[in-house]
C-alpha cells in the first residue's frame, strides 16, 4: 500500500463513526495540508456511499488541526438518490470540530463522456527539466512526498529574485515521489499542493490559511505527471481567491478547484 493510502485510512468504529491519526507526512509548516484533510474526509464518505466518484468535495477549515493526534470523524447522510449521494463529515480532535466537509458522489459508469466539450485548452507548460523542483524545507513534509516542479516564471519568489512576477500565478508539474497512480482522492491533495499564487507576485510576506476549499473531479489521468495551474485575480479586505486546474499530459481535464483564503502579513 502506498503511503498516501495508509494516511487516509481510518478505522470504522460504528455505522457513522471513524477513528484514526492525522498523519504528519502531508504538512505545511507543521500544519496538515488542507487537501490532505479533505481527502481524508472524502475517503471516509466514499466508504459509506455505494456511488464512488466524488464529483464535488468542499471543506471548511474551522480550527487548527494537529498531526499525530487521535481524531474522530462523524458522517451524516444528507441525501441519497438515483444519480447522486451527498454526505457530510466532521473531523473532531479533543472534542472540538476542526474541519467539516461535504461530498457529492455519482456512479462513474453513468457518466456520458461522449458529450464532453472543452472551450479552453490545457495550459502550456515548460519542459520539466527547465522547472524548479520545490526543495525540502523543515516542517514542510508535503514536499518530501510530492514532486512539485514550478515553472521558471513562477519561481522567482522562492529563489530570492528581486523582480517578482506581475501575475499571481503558480503553475508546473506534479506527481507522487513514489509514483502512486492518480485517482480521485489523490486529486484532492494535488489541487492544494502548490504554493499560493499570491506568493509569486508578493513574495514571502504573508501566511495564507485556507478558509474554504472546493474541488470538482472531472476525470482520471492517463499519465504519471500532471499539469497544474493556479491563479488569483483579486486580493481585497485580506481575502484572496485561488482558481486551479489539473490536466494530464494528453490534454485531459482532471479537476478544477477554488479556494478562499486569508492574507495575513507576517
Amino acid at each position: 500500500m502506498y503511503l498516501f493510502d495508509t494516511d487516509i485510512s481510518l478505522k470504522q468504529k460504528g455505522e457513522i463513526d471513524f477513528e484514526g491519526i492525522v498523519a504528519p507526512h502531508w504538512s505545511i509548516n507543521a500544519n496538515p495540508n488542507g487537501g490532505y484533510l479533505t481527502a481524508l474526509l472524502a475517503a471516509a464518505m466514499q466508504r459509506k456511499s455505494d456511488k464512488k466518484w466524488p464529483v464535488i468535495v468542499t471543506a471548511n477549515f474551522l480550527a487548527k488541526c494537529e498531526t499525530e493526534k487521535q481524531s474522530k470523524v462523524v458522517l451524516e447522510t444528507v441525501s441519497t438518490g438515483y444519480s447522486l449521494n451527498r454526505y457530510q463529515a466532521n473531523l473532531i480532535q479533543d472534542g472540538t470540530e476542526r474541519t467539516r466537509a461535504w461530498a457529492t458522489f455519482m456512479d462513474e459508469n453513468s457518466c456520458d463522456k461522449s458529450v464532453n466539450r472543452y472551450e479552453k485548452e490545457a495550459p502550456e507548460m515548460p519542459p520539466r527539466e527547465e522547472c524548479f523542483l520545490f526543495p525540502h524545507v523543515p516542517k514542510y513534509t508535503l514536499y518530501d512526498h510530492m514532486d512539485v516542479l514550478l515553472a521558471p516564471s513562477c519561481a522567482g519568489w522562492i529563489k530570492g529574485e528581486k523582480n517578482l512576477s506581475p501575475h499571481s500565478e503558480q503553475k508546473g508539474w506534479i506527481k507522487f515521489k513514489d509514483d502512486r497512480p492518480c485517482d480521485t482522492l489523490s486529486l484532492l491533495l494535488m489541487a492544494d499542493s502548490f504554493p499560493p499564487p499570491v506568493l509569486a507576485s508578493h513574495g514571502i510576506v504573508a501566511w495564507i490559511p485556507t478558509i474554504e476549499y472546493s474541488v470538482s473531479i472531472r476525470d482520471i489521468s492517463d499519465t504519471v505527471w500532471i499539469k497544474a495551474v493556479f491563479r488569483s485575480h483579486y486580493l481585497t479586505c485580506d481575502i484572496v481567491e485561488e482558481d486551479g486546474e489539473l490536466w494530464d499530459e494528453n490534454g485531459k481535464l482532471l479537476a478544477i478547484s477554488r479556494q478562499i483564503a486569508q492574507f495575513r502579513r507576517y
